[in-house]
């Protein structure tokens, strides 16, 4: 238990220190630069350095200190619950950042400075991480630290298979989110949490289930077992091609570059009441207002407003 305990320490120091530094950099710069790379690169951080440690946990975990997957899941879906609460509205995810864009949510300057401050916060999480595993706080860091120039590939399949879960893992969460962006915290938090968790568990013996391009190329693309370009095609354009999808499947077109729906018919929203036909060419009119004809009888004095012919 004293490894997990100093990786739950290692968990809470990290999720601490990234929000004093949120709040120091809320504090001290611009609104526009604080949300468009300073809460990105910390929240990149704080994601990173978690799932960095979350791996160790989940590699070494079951052989050196007996945790079974329930304590991993149960910690991934915690974690994920604290992401929710303290990101501050930050992604921390290129993909998400390109969807805000493809929903014209977003500009591309303010696009391409969030996904320069989440490689960078990532890039920054893994050396920050790996000189903590160095120290050798616990068997676990230490265990990590001397495999860690060795590292496997979190791909255990083929590249087609491992491109094709990554986009469905990618294309159930995207369109969770997509679902789900105008509700409260209160409920779309734990939602996003348990969706990880599933995905975590079913995909994750396959390819980490990681969908998130930048971290997966911080955490596995200097692995050996695969290219960098093999690595590519799973975790950056299976993700985005899922993401893609499911703006498409929810808005039916990309409203960045299209105007009219590409899947679904518009019904006209001008509808004549039922029961009321427009007049046409061929229908009679009622005469005009101060427009009578004289009665039989009766004799009109004065002059009289001339009627159209009967």
């Amino acid at each position: 238990m004293a490894g997990l305990n100093v990786s739950l320490s290692f968990l809470f120091s990290t999720v601490a220190l990234c929000e004093a530094a949120r709040r120091a950099s809320k504090a001290l710069l611009p609104a526009g630069a604080y949300g468009s790379f300073a809460r990105e690169a910390v929240g990149a951080a704080q994601l990173g350095a978690c799932c960095l440690e979350l791996r160790v946990l989940a590699e070494l975990g079951p052989w050196v200190g007996g945790f079974g997957p329930d304590l991993l899941l149960t910690l991934l879906f915690l974690l994920f619950l604290v992401h929710g609460a303290t990101l501050d509205g930050a992604s921390a995810n290129p993909a998400v950042s390109l969807q805000e864009f493809l929903m014209a949510e977003a500009s591309l300057p303010s696009t391409l400075l969030k996904l320069v401050a989440q490689g960078l916060g990532l890039q920054v999480a893994r050396t920050l991480t790996h000189f903590c595993w160095a120290w050798g706080l616990s068997d676990l860091h230490l265990l990590q630290s001397l495999m860690a120039p060795d590292c496997r590939s979190a791909l255990r399949t083929s590249v087609p298979h491992g491109a094709l879960v990554e986009g469905a893992c990618a294309f159930c969460f995207h369109l969770l989110l997509l679902r789900l962006r105008h509700s409260p915290p209160v409920y779309r938090v734990p939602a996003v949490a348990l969706l990880v968790a599933v995905t975590a568990y079913t995909a994750g013996p396959v390819t980490s289930a990681f969908f998130n391009p930048a971290l997966a190329a911080a955490v596995t693309f200097r692995c050996s077992g695969h290219t960098v370009l093999e690595h590519a095609q799973v975790y950056w354009l299976g993700p985005l091609t899922g993401m893609v999808l499911a703006v498409l499947l929810s808005e039916g077109r990309l409203p960045r570059l299209f105007r009219r729906n590409l899947l679904y018919s518009q019904k006209n929203k001008h509808r004549n009441p039922r029961g009321k036909l427009a007049p046409g060419p061929g229908d009679t009119q009622a005469p005009a207002k101060g427009c009578r004809s004289p009665e039989p009888g009766n004799r009109a004095v004065g002059p009289q407003p001339r009627c159209p012919s009967q």
